[in-house]
């Protein structure tokens, strides 16, 4: 039996090891805290079939004048910690230029295509229905012409991926949700997302179901990862963990440990915040607010708001500017109530230069794997790598092409 150690237990880590599990393998998921708790806790908790365009970085210079000069909440940055992350903008400005962009587009959605029926099945087999609702969200607008120009990139999506979408005038959109205020251009409704209300619960659900079917989770120190003369070996709670194989999905903090072998990978670290708010109005479906730079939906806990990217150090404390623009934002539109925690929480988006996932074989390491810098979209896709992952490892023909993604393109 071929057994493998999975570092890193988010929704990319869950997704890899349950795949592994189901073609035979003997899986150990090591992760310094229980499956769940770090950016896969936080995100918006949206499934999202219709994200099948990866985010560029602007390059048309009134952006990037509204971002130098923080008048957008989209991104904001640390001029101190700047200098950090200098090298891999550069290298997405430059992997953001329109032909170039179109080749991510093209790799990024085969993987968003699987996203909702590789959920499907998890969600079925781990009993989670109750945390989903399949009805999609709506994207606001607060400007008449961007939203036509949304409108007409939409049609452009639905003619070449299939996506679908319905547009709402202001009207409809306040018929929608009453609570709004009734003065807005309109919304598109994204039909074919999935919506989750405790973004952590379902990961927890799917870790639970590879325990149930046999799989070990342990706590461990992924930087405690050494080649042996048979494959593998970790540090956890449980002593040392032997395997032939060891699969790095440790989101941002990847490059850290892959760093020690020798590979220098670049991401664009993005900060973000989230937190939740109780005792005023009542959402049915998630709105991202396009104007504000940010996301609101209905959690478990309340309206969850989560903000865009935050350029920072990777051990600075909050500063949480964009959620305090963005709580403001949201209460021009509906009653929030109050906050629920005394502190907001962040995490980081680990993202690629060229806006896909590293996934594959380490170049010089036989039985070290790579699957991380999934960006926005790690909570999404999971699933959809972790079995592409499993495929490659077990010899199997891969479902898609896996060679936009492989590690050795860095």
């Amino acid at each position: 039996m071929q057994s493998a150690i999975v570092l890193g237990g988010g929704m990319v880590g869950v997704g890899a090891a349950l795949h592994l599990q189901r073609r035979g393998w003997a899986v150990t998921l090591v992760d310094r805290r229980e499956p769940g708790r770090e950016t896969s806790y936080g995100n918006a908790g949206m499934i999202q079939a219709e994200a099948v365009r990866p985010y560029p970085m602007p390059r048309d210079l009134s952006t990037l004048l509204k971002i130098a000069t923080g008048r957008t909440n989209d991104v904001r940055y640390s001029l101190s910690s700047l200098h950090r992350h200098i090298e891999p903008l550069l290298r997405y400005w430059w992997h953001s230029a329109p032909k170039r962009h179109r080749e991510a587009i093209v790799g990024w959605a085969r993987l968003i295509g699987d996203a909702t029926s590789e959920h499907d099945i998890l969600i079925r087999e781990a009993h989670a229905d109750n945390l989903i609702r399949r009805a999609g969200y709506r994207a606001l607008y607060r400007d008449a012409a961007a939203l036509e120009q949304s409108i007409k990139d939409a049609e452009q999506d639905q003619r070449e991926f299939g996506v679908n979408f319905r547009v709402l005038s202001g009207s409809e959109l306040t018929k929608a949700e009453p609570i709004l205020r009734d003065d807005l251009p309109g919304a598109i409704h994204w039909l074919d997302t999935w919506t989750v209300s405790d973004p952590g619960a379902l990961v927890t659900a799917y870790a639970e179901l590879f325990a149930r079917l046999g799989g070990r989770i342990v706590l461990g120190d992924a930087q405690s990862l050494q080649q042996t003369t048979s494959g593998w070996s970790v540090d956890t709670d449980q002593g040392r963990i032997d395997a032939a194989h060891a699969v790095v999905t440790l989101g941002p903090w990847s490059p850290d440990l892959l760093y020690k072998f020798g590979y220098r990978i670049p991401l664009v670290r993005k900060r973000g915040y989230h937190m939740h708010y109780s005792g005023g109005a009542s959402l049915d479906l998630p709105l991202v607010d396009k104007g504000g730079g940010y996301a609101m939906g209905p959690m478990a806990k309340g309206i969850r708001i989560t903000t865009g990217a935050e350029l920072t150090g990777p051990d600075a404390l909050a500063t949480p500017v964009q959620l305090a623009s963005a709580e403001a934002s949201a209460r021009e539109l509906i009653d929030l109530g109050k906050r629920v925690e005394p502190d907001p929480w962040f995490g980081t988006r680990p993202c690629t230069p060229d806006m896909l996932p590293v996934l594959g074989q380490a170049p010089r390491h036989p039985g070290l794997w790579m699957n991380f810098g999934h960006g926005h979209q790690g909570f999404t896709l999971g699933p959809a790598t972790g079995r592409l992952l499993a495929e490659i490892m077990s010899g199997e023909t891969p479902s898609i092409d896996p060679a936009p993604y492989r590690p050795e393109r860095f």
